[in-house]
């Protein structure tokens, strides 16, 4: 499995930006269509991005189009992901992951919530982002 870090979260003010990053090692990292969920308090996990291997393909949830923006390195075998115009609701913990299986990314998107996104087999630690009105 690969590994994965997370770094970048911290705290900020309704309407600032952040960046993620997930460092990836272990295993070849442009092998694998890679995600970014997060987590509140209380909550389910949630879907918040995906891109494939190479990056020709992103995914978004409706709650963060327009706001963030998944992108990757695989040079610096590195995922990013870039949050503008943070709002309170925001606030949690992120996580990189690594999707594992061979099922498109499209339909691992698509369906993923219902299986608990099981597609993804390694997840980094998460890193927490909170966001204060």
């Amino acid at each position: 499995q690969v590994q994965l870090v997370e770094s970048g979260g911290g705290l900020v003010q309704a309407g600032g930006s952040l960046r993620l990053s997930c460092a990836a090692s272990g295993r070849t990292f442009s092998n694998y269509a890679m995600g970014w969920f997060r987590q509140a308090p209380g909550k389910e996990r949630e879907f918040v991005a995906a891109i494939s291997r190479i990056g020709g393909s992103t995914y978004s949830a409706d709650s963060v189009k327009g706001r963030f923006t998944i992108s990757r390195d695989n040079a610096k075998n590195t995922l990013y992901l870039q949050m503008n115009s943070l709002k309170p609701e925001d606030t949690a913990v992120y996580y990189c992951a690594a999707k594992g299986t061979v099922r498109p990314l499209s339909t691992v998107v698509a369906t993923g919530s219902s299986t608990g996104w099981a597609d993804f087999g390694s997840w980094g630690q998460g890193t927490q982002v909170t966001v204060s009105s």
